[in-house]
């Protein structure tokens, strides 16, 4: 799997390395020349200090050269700011709400995710960004993309992903006790794979009760994003008949899928992971551990 990045990575990467090489050899010069003088104007040889004339072209010199590389700075970091700010009319718009503790994800076709964002490789994507209580930071580090959340302004930014996998999200702004836990997740997926998720139905098949409390908790969660309710393959396995059965896990082991299999599966879902499927799901902190075991108890009866 390739590490995932961005158009976004690589003009702030370049921003980021020309101010470092700059200011190395800055340091050097400067350290450098700062060593020369101390050698060559000390007092042993210089017992008697003379008067050194004007010289208005070196004085231009070195006023000049700074002031072009501080601009030269200024507009590489200005590109890579447009990069962040600007994209293009037809540009992927996924609507991003923060609240305490939680990322959520909206989709032009009304889908909803929890705490993953599914994004398609190589296609501009606008994220609109709003707050339903306190100010939040919606942070990519992979992206090297960063911007706040605040409360009753709408604020957003631009990027494109590339490569494949999970990139991390987290709140880059304090927001109270849970602030740490606030965590999410990039999942970029190749085109072909987005288009059938985005475009997949998951509707309780005949006979199952979509009222049901384990029902509500799993659309709740986001649950339904990646698992269907029937026996089908989405990004993960299907939930009917998976109680009880024999499961073939990703280092070749085996083991049944009992109650403590499937309650493992919502807290630690990496802990297990069935071979065949990508091991992309993210630890839901959203889901405690009495709402896991009703959505368990929900999943035994989908026969």
């Amino acid at each position: 799997m390739n590490q995932p990045f961005a158009n976004t990575t690589t003009a702030v990467d370049f921003v980021f390395w020309l101010i470092v090489i700059i200011s190395m050899f800055l340091l050097l010069l400067v350290t450098g020349l700062m060593i020369y003088f101390a050698v060559r104007y000390n007092r042993t040889r210089n017992p008697k200090a003379s008067e050194v004339p004007e010289h208005p072209l070196l004085e231009i010199t070195w006023t000049a050269i700074p002031t072009l590389i501080v601009l030269v700075m200024f507009w590489y970091g200005y590109r890579a700011y447009l990069t962040i700010r600007t994209g293009p009319a037809d540009a992927f718009v996924i609507k991003v709400t923060g609240h305490m503790w939680a990322w959520d994800f909206e989709y032009p076709n009304g889908k909803k995710s929890a705490e993953v964002m599914y994004v398609p490789s190589g296609k501009d994507i606008r994220a609109e960004l709003r707050s339903t209580d306190v100010i939040h930071g919606f942070y990519i580090p992979e992206f090297r993309i960063k911007e706040d959340v605040v409360p009753g302004k709408n604020n957003y930014l631009y990027f494109k992903p590339q490569g494949f996998g999970p990139a991390n999200i987290f709140c880059s702004q304090f927001c109270g006790l849970k602030h740490t836990y606030m965590l999410g997740r990039v999942e970029v997926m190749e085109p072909a794979v987005f288009d059938a998720w985005y475009n997949s139905t998951n509707v309780a098949p005949a006979g199952v009760n979509a009222d049901a409390t384990g029902f509500k908790l799993l659309a709740q969660n986001g649950c339904l994003n990646c698992h269907r309710l029937d026996e089908d393959k989405l990004i993960g396995p299907g939930f009917r008949g998976s109680f009880g059965r024999k499961v073939v896990l990703a280092d070749g082991s085996t083991t049944i899928a009992d109650g403590a299999y499937l309650l493992d599966s919502i807290l630690k879902p990496g802990k297990q992971v069935v071979k065949g499927y990508p091991n992309v799901m993210p630890t839901l902190t959203s889901v405690m551990t009495n709402d896991a075991q009703i959505i368990v108890e929900y999943i035994k009866t989908l026969k």
